[in-house]
Order: C-alpha cells, then structure tokens, then sequence
C-alpha cells in the first residue's frame, strides 16, 4: 500500500469535524447505519473480494466489510480525518484484514486494478474535483469492479437535517450558510442531483450507473429524548455547523430554537424524523 498523502481540504474543517464525529460516533452510527447497510447489500461482496472503503470515518463499515470478505479478504479504510482515523485504528485493532490510510482519495495513489469493489457510506460527496476523484477510483478497482455508495437526496427531503439548520437560520445572518450546503458546491447534499451523478461518474470511466431512491424513518443521533436530539444537533449535521461561530450570546436562543424545531418528533420510543438517501451503484 501507498505511503499515506497530505489531505487537501480544509484542516480546520477536517479536524474539527472529525473531532466532533469522533464524540458522537455511537449516536452518529445509530442515524446512518441503516442506509449505509443498504449500500453494502447492493454491493454484494463475496469472500475473499479486496475492498476500498472511502471515507471510511470511525471504522464502522470497516467491521461490517470485513465481516462479509472473510478471513481471506482485504478492506482498505482510506480518510482524511487524523481523529476518526485514529479512533477507526481502535476499533479494528488486531484485525489483519483491515488496513488503514490517512489521506484524500481524490488524490490518494492507490494500485491500479487493486480493488474488487469500492464502497462508501456518505464519504464521496466533499471532494473538490469530483471527476477526478472518481476517476482515481475506477482506476483503483479492477475491470468490472464494483461500486456501491450511499449519498443524501436533496436537503429539502431530508427533514433530520433541515428542521434544525431552518430553525437556527431565522437567528442568523445569511453568511452563516455554511459554503457546503450552497448549490454546486462540494458537501452532504452535493450528490443529489440524478443527473449530476450520472455525468460524474461516467465521465469518470464508470459503466452501468443506477440510482435506488430510499427514504425512512431516522434515529437522530440515537436520541431517546428531547435533551438528546438537541444536544445532537448542537454538535452534528447542517445547524451545527451554521451555528460554529455564532456569538456565544446566541447560543441560548439557538438552543431554544432547536428544542422547539424537534420537540414534535420525540416520543416514547425516541427522536424520528424522516430521511432520504440514494444508493449508487455502477461498475468499472
């Protein structure tokens, strides 16, 4: 494997958002794990197949491909967070068929062909050239490889996170919209456009392009309780990071703006609310 590469997004970006995903790892987990399951039941792996986790974060999905590949297969996590790589490293320790390595995978010198298959749980959608980032990929993946990732569908169906950034915008000032959620610009939502994908990823040498649209019910951040969707919110997803440089004078009026925004959507069971995702897939 390739000598890890200098990350080429923001390290303020990367390291505090990492930080905070590390803090929540657990909570973040329980939200996305569902759709992340999906993506890799289309992927279909098969004992003893090589696979290319991209964005692999906190480890999760590592586990979960290492489990399917078997003993006699290899994952390679690649991420350009140092913390959620680090925590990734905890929880794989003493497992041989997982590797590790800190870098962009837009960039990133992966083996040409090395791959079986390519996965992502909502990891492809910040790159800054994102052609060139999924031509790297295809390149990393041998002919008729596979490729599987789960993206965000338009902010507007995505309630878990438009609620809360709705709620905490009426108290902020425009410039507060983080530069990641404008339109056609690199961030969660940057892959919703059907069209958008196809043209990227057959630009990029990809074949057989689909996009499944699913939509459910979400656990916000495992919260059993209103005390804990909010204090979720305050520290992941889209009005959190609006909120990052607001006065600290704001802050109790944003709180109670987040309250009110989810109060509707706790009940005995926990906070729910609503979520849609793509699963891309394609083959090399």
């Amino acid at each position: 494997m390739s000598p890890p590469e200098p990350p080429r997004a923001s390290q303020s970006f990367v390291e505090k958002g990492g930080e905070a995903w590390v803090r929540m790892q657990d909570r973040t987990d329980t939200l996305i794990d569902p759709l992340g399951r999906l993506a890799i039941e289309r992927l279909g792996v098969v004992a003893g197949e090589r696979i290319l986790d991209v964005g692999c974060g906190c480890g999760q999905t590592l586990l979960q491909l290492a489990e399917l590949a078997g003993p006699s297969g290899q994952v390679l996590g690649v991420d350009i967070s140092p913390p959620m790589l680090e925590r990734a490293r905890e929880r794989v320790a003493g497992r041989s068929t997982i590797a590790l390595a800190l870098g962009d995978a837009q960039v990133y010198t992966f083996a040409p062909g090395a791959f079986d298959a390519v996965y992502s749980r909502f990891g492809v959608m910040f790159f800054d050239d994102p052609r060139a980032a999924f031509s790297n990929l295809r390149r990393a993946a041998r002919p008729g490889g596979r490729l599987s990732f789960v993206c965000w569908q338009d902010l507007a169906k995505n309630p878990w996170a438009a609620r809360p950034l709705e709620a905490v915008m009426r108290l902020l000032p425009e410039s507060a919209m983080p530069d990641m959620l404008r339109e056609g610009r690199p961030g969660p939502f940057f892959m919703s456009d059907p069209a958008r994908v196809r043209a990227i990823l057959g630009d990029a040498g990809w074949k057989d392009v689909s996009l499944e649209p699913v939509e459910m019910p979400l656990h916000l951040g495992g919260a059993a309780t209103l005390d804990e969707a909010v204090d979720y919110s305050l520290q992941i997803g889209p009005a959190a990071r609006a909120m990052a440089d607001a006065p600290e004078t704001l802050k109790p009026a944003l709180e109670a703006a987040l309250r009110e925004a989810l109060a509707s959507f706790a009940s005995a069971r926990g906070v729910f609310m609503d979520g849609a995702a793509f699963v891309i897939g394609a083959r090399a």
